[in-house]
């Protein structure tokens, strides 16, 4: 625990050794405060760990795929200065109904699902047709898309997916979720839209490595927070928040995911990334992980594959989703006050602050984080308890 003005020679923890607690343990390591760096798997780099996979040779996104996107030149220039990045576009195919799409859904899609050949302006007015314009201000993931898409293409591409993937049904789920999909009326496949984007020669682990290879920065791996029994001047937290506080106003819930793995020889799907939208088909989809390093592909015998299935985040799984619902916003609620009450540890990162956010988010407000933390250090000031208002 923190320890009391008297010892503020003592350096500080990070728990979490993912990009969050990496970048934090480097700024403050850069500004000659040392730091202790714990985590209690095995390896760091938290869910965008990546390893070679030694029956085949393919670097692996253990925990699933991290495609690196983002619109910020600090974020691409710090990920670049620790590892070089190679050109990478994101071209995801879904299989509904018998048939091969692609999404996110454009004009490709759009002809193709309705047997049409029609142009950009045709397909934009077919499309407006077919969207519920009675829904003006959509507040679920439900009403965004019959806004947005109607509700055919709702049904074939959402609706049987978005229920496996969050285990309840779209209505209950927030209209921002599916805001962070595009709709295009051209023939662009590239799912994301951000200028910067990319995938790591050598995987996300050795980007992190490089961050915490520092002489200020200890890292202890297979170590638990509950487990540490030194002081610190202060903490930063970037577990799941309402462990922190021994789930003493409950649990937070997440969503995990399993993956089934297997191999095959040479290209088994064509592409990375296939999902599955019928609600029959129990995974959500398939990563081809040879294809996340398509510079190393060809030389490749065999593949391996990882079908990936939601579901409900027991005690002993990996949290991945929070589930934002009105009674878990609540929740969150009162782990917010209580963490502003409670001196010497300060929370930030997707579990701390209970958000479904990308990596170049995380890496940002890590960097924008350790940043003010200096400032206010340098100051004789405490830093915050969050620089991100978890409930904004």
């Amino acid at each position: 625990m923190p320890l009391d003005a008297a010892n503020l020679n003592a350096r500080f923890c990070v728990v979490g050794a993912g990009f969050s607690g990496a970048i934090m343990a480097r700024g403050l390591a850069e500004a000659g405060m040392p730091v202790l760096v714990i985590d209690e798997r095995d390896h760091a780099a938290g869910n965008c760990h990546t390893e070679r996979d030694a029956a085949t040779g393919v670097m692996v996104h253990r925990y699933g795929p991290h495609i690196f996107h983002t619109g910020n030149r600090r974020v691409w220039d710090y990920v670049n200065s620790h590892g070089r990045m190679r050109p990478y576009v994101n071209r995801v195919k879904a299989t509904t109904g018998g048939a091969v799409y692609s999404l996110p859904i454009n004009l490709h899609t759009i002809n193709q699902f309705f047997g049409r050949t029609m142009g950009p302006a045709e397909a934009r007015a077919f499309i407006a047709a077919q969207a519920r314009a009675d829904i003006t201000d959509p507040q679920s993931f439900e009403e965004q898309a019959l806004s947005m898409v109607g509700e055919k293409l709702y049904r074939a591409f959402f609706h049987g997916y978005t229920r496996k993937q969050w285990g309840c049904e779209p209505a209950e789920l927030p209209a921002s979720i599916l805001k962070r999909l595009p709709l295009r009326f051209n023939y662009d496949d590239n799912y994301f839209a951000h200028p910067y984007q990319g995938m790591p020669q050598d995987g996300y682990s050795a980007i992190v490595a490089s961050i915490l290879d520092h002489p200020g920065i200890e890292l202890r791996l297979a170590c638990s927070f509950e487990d540490l029994e030194e002081g610190f001047r202060h903490i930063f937290y970037t577990g799941p928040i309402d462990r922190y506080f021994r789930h003493e106003q409950g649990h937070l819930p997440y969503r995990s995911l399993r993956f089934e793995r297997f191999e095959a020889q040479g290209d088994f799907q064509g592409t990375a990334v296939m999902n599955y939208c019928d609600e029959a088909v129990p995974h959500t989809r398939i990563a081809e992980h040879r294809h996340f390093a398509p510079w190393e592909a060809e030389g490749l015998e065999r593949t391996v594959c990882f079908r990936e299935y939601s579901q409900a985040c027991g005690r002993n799984d990996t949290p991945y989703y929070p589930v934002r619902l009105l009674a878990e916003r609540r929740t969150l609620s009162r782990y917010v006050e209580r963490a502003g009450s409670e001196a010497g540890v300060s929370f930030l990162g997707r579990l701390a602050t209970y958000r479904y956010i990308d990596m170049d988010v995380a890496i940002l407000e890590a960097l924008e984080a350790a940043d003010a933390t200096v400032a206010a250090l340098r100051e004789g000031r405490a830093p915050a308890a969050f620089h991100t208002d978890p409930l904004a």
